[in-house]
């Protein structure tokens, strides 16, 4: 079972960037479709941003142009930089990691956009 360690988070004013990462364990990331989820307060989990195993992206249509996803399978870690922070985007994010048939979560980072 693969474990998530995510880091990164913090308090911003709005407009700010930040980089969240998530390193996995184990010797098959690669094989894994990544993916970033948010939970604002009060709300659901949400998808944020997703990338296959094979470099495939998708985003949530609320952070396009602002959010970019990438991975680097070298250090087993994902990335999300975000740009152009607004105070909706606070949530605790959270890593995921999908295989054939598991599905493992990291602990969360939270993120706080706030003047």
């Amino acid at each position: 079972q693969v474990q998530l360690v995510e880091s990164g988070g913090g308090l911003v004013q709005p407009g700010g960037s930040l980089r969240l990462s998530c390193t996995a364990s184990g010797s098959t990331f690669s094989l894994y479709v990544m993916s970033w989820y948010r939970q604002p307060p009060g709300k659901q989990r949400e998808l944020v941003a997703t990338i296959t195993n094979i470099g495939l992206i998708n985003y949530a249509d609320s952070v396009k142009g602002r959010f970019t996803i990438s991975r680097d399978n070298a250090k087993n870690t994902v990335y999300l930089q975000m740009n152009s922070l607004k105070p909706g985007d606070t949530a605790v994010y959270y890593c995921n990691a999908r295989g054939l048939a598991t599905s493992n979560w990291g602990q969360g980072t939270q993120v706080t956009v706030s003047s």
